[in-house]
């Protein structure tokens, strides 16, 4: 059986971790700010928060901005649950808008559904594949947009323009017009869960890009103590003799990330460029050279002159297919021991959306991609003749 997305676990991670156990210091402590450090100069940003999800680094910067009831932010209709649910978790109203052919969130559809309520958008890049950031960061800077937004706070007030907040769950590593993801947005949050490029096992970052007047070191300590049930000292501080004595600033989150699952971040990221990558862009090359020249098939988009994806999925596209015809293909494909996926179905046809008034026929672009999309194994330890496999498998089920 070929799996869809195995971790990447070998002995350096092992001994890693194991020594992170033996420290004798497991929660957050020295290997999670090394770790930050380590995100921080790889994306080209100043500071970088790691945290116990993505999702809950999502929520955390929608709460520090003060987003709440009466509020709207939009969102892609094409995307995983937890970019719209920590918008309801915050009592305000996802607004979904439909994308591109190439998964990617429609700006044109952002402009059109921009109102004094909005507060925040947040674009998501699909399979590691960015947005069009140039785009979007001019669209929020407009005047006609500054001009209808309407600050609730202080914070808001500084900004005084809808939060750019990139869900960038899948995209570490990836490039858009010589800038890595995670300066491109003023916030960016990566994912680090088990199916990830890199994984720690659990996790996240929150990378943070603010406009001055913004100071985003003083920013990055209250954050800190917002990721800790708002409390003025960490478990590390709290264990020097006599420093018992906290407060309790804010009803904060309890978020953090721990060493031991830092631990697997460090040694993923130190070969990330060298290793993760290059193999993941080998396994790409592999399947479009395999399927460019069918005519049942559409390759996605991963690379142009301004832009290239952090491979993380390989959403293939049967050309002509209907939804069901799709799955059936999936069944066949399942049949011969080889594992595949789908990203994602979308939010308007999930119940909990569905109840809340969102209909897919809205998003038609959304609709088409979804019921014609495949994503195939990428994995480091996919080899070249299970890559093979992986192809016949899916031509033959077709």
């Amino acid at each position: 059986m070929i799996p869809f997305s195995p971790p990447h676990i070998d002995n350096k991670i092992v001994e890693e971790v194991v020594a992170a156990l033996r420290s004798g210091w497991i929660t957050t402590g020295p290997r999670t700010k090394a770790f930050e450090k380590q995100i921080a100069a790889f994306c080209g940003v100043q500071n970088v928060l790691c945290v116990n999800s993505a999702s809950s680094g999502l929520e955390l910067m929608l709460h520090w901005f003060g987003i709440g009831p009466g509020d709207e932010v939009i969102v892609p209709a094409y995307t995983y649950t937890a970019t719209a649910e920590v918008v309801i978790h915050c009592g305000a109203k996802p607004v979904m808008v439909d994308v591109h052919p190439d998964f990617l969130i429609d700006v044109g559809k952002v402009r059109a559904a921009i109102t004094p309520r909005t507060k925040a958008i947040i674009p998501v890049d699909i399979a590691g594949y960015p947005c069009d950031y140039d785009e979007l960061n001019a669209l929020v800077n407009e005047a006609s947009v500054r001009s209808q937004f309407t600050p609730a706070n202080e914070v808001q007030r500084m900004l005084g323009r809808p939060l750019l907040m990139s869900d960038a769950a899948h995209s570490l590593g990836a490039w858009y017009k010589g800038q890595r993801t995670g300066a491109l947005a003023d916030v960016t949050v990566f994912s680090f869960h088990a199916v990830k490029n890199l994984t720690t096992a659990e996790g996240g970052a929150i990378c943070l890009k603010l406009p001055a007047p913004f100071d985003t070191e003083l920013l990055y300590k209250q954050l800190c103590t917002y990721s800790l049930h708002g409390q003025s000292k960490d478990a590390l501080a709290k264990t020097q003799i006599g420093n018992w004595r906290y407060d309790v600033l804010d009803a904060g989150y309890k978020c953090n990330m721990t060493d031991v699952a830092a631990a697997m971040g460090i040694v993923e990221l130190e070969r990330y460029d060298s290793e993760i990558l290059p193999r993941r862009r080998e396994i790409f090359e592999q399947y479009a050279d395999a399927f460019h020249d069918d005519p049942r098939f559409q390759i996605p988009e991963f690379a142009t002159p301004d832009k290239t994806t952090s491979y993380h999925v390989f959403a293939l596209r049967l050309a002509h297919a209907t939804e069901p015809e799709r799955d059936a293909a999936m069944q066949r494909i399942f049949e011969q021991e080889v594992a595949v996926n789908v990203h994602f179905i979308p939010l308007p046809m999930l119940s909990a959306y569905k109840k809340r008034g969102y209909n897919i026929q809205d998003y038609p672009v959304t609709y088409d991609n979804y019921a014609r999309e495949i994503s195939l194994p990428v994995y480091y330890d996919l080899t070249d003749e299970q890559v093979q496999q992986v192809v016949a498998a899916v031509k033959k089920a077709v």
